[in-house]
């Protein structure tokens, strides 16, 4: 929480309207049992996000966890929790996400302590629908149109992408189709890389945060290391214009 602290501050000096941390900006992966660390939406946590939104009067979006539920897992009793986002806006109101896609992949099976989420979810700011995604969402192009398709312009997107041979190249590749085939403005914002060796081999971060053109271009890249960046993105221009050119999203879904 301080370093939330620091970064908004310093966000906020600079001009900032919406300020958007990683995934798991509550507990890092690989630093211990996310069940002990899980607090209800109404918690420490998440009242002192909302505190700071409205104290800097801007927008605040955050990777946290919370409580889900109970399940038996080859003989175990294990307490789930969501991977959740929460976007705290500086008239107090709140809104959540609960990442639909678990990452179950890879020899890791993220749905045995988290339980998927079910909803989509947008929020309006400052006369901008923003959507919501989380890490491993990213490869579903489907959930992006859908958000695009409920008025999103930009989707906002943290994430916990895991290191590996290929993993930057299809980070990279992913956030800049998903741009290209939902016509939005994809800012996605990743976990640093590790300093740490308990937390290397954990799906904990390579960096790269980036905000990507709904031409599917870069307007910017991070690089490995924990940074502050700052961005004016013209929504309105860039994605109208967008979608006027190459109106994918008026194609049905299901062609079968």
């Amino acid at each position: 929480m301080d370093k939330v602290r620091h970064v908004v501050q310093e966000a906020a000096e600079e001009g900032a309207e919406l300020v958007v941390f990683p995934e798991a900006t509550m507990q890092g992966f690989g630093t211990g049992r996310l069940d002990s660390q899980a607090e209800p939406l109404d918690g420490e946590f998440v009242t002192a996000l909302r505190e700071l939104a409205e104290g800097y009067n801007l927008a605040l979006v955050a990777g946290v966890f919370t409580p889900a539920d109970t399940v038996e897992r080859d003989g175990k009793t294990i307490n789930r929790i969501t991977n959740t986002l929460v976007a705290c806006l500086p008239d107090g109101s709140l809104f959540t996400y609960d990442k639909i896609h678990t990452y179950d992949a890879f020899g890791f099976a993220e749905s045995d302590t988290v339980a998927a989420g079910k909803e989509l979810s947008t929020f309006l700011y400052k006369g901008v629908r923003f959507g919501l995604a989380t890490c491993y969402d990213v490869r579903f192009p489907q959930q992006f149109r859908a958000l695009a398709r409920r008025g999103a312009q930009a989707i906002l997107l943290p994430a916990s992408w895991a290191t590996g041979k290929g993993k930057l190249e299809q980070w990279r590749l992913l956030t800049r189709a998903r741009a290209l085939d939902s016509t939005s403005v994809i800012v996605a914002v990743g976990q640093a890389l590790p300093l740490d060796e308990r937390t290397a081999a954990a799906p904990s971060g390579i960096g790269h945060s980036g905000v990507l053109a709904p031409d599917g271009t870069t307007i910017a890249e991070l690089g490995e290391q924990a940074t502050l960046a700052v961005y004016d993105v013209d929504l309105e221009e860039q994605v109208a214009k967008m979608r006027t050119s190459l109106p994918v999203l008026d194609y049905p879904e299901n062609y079968l």
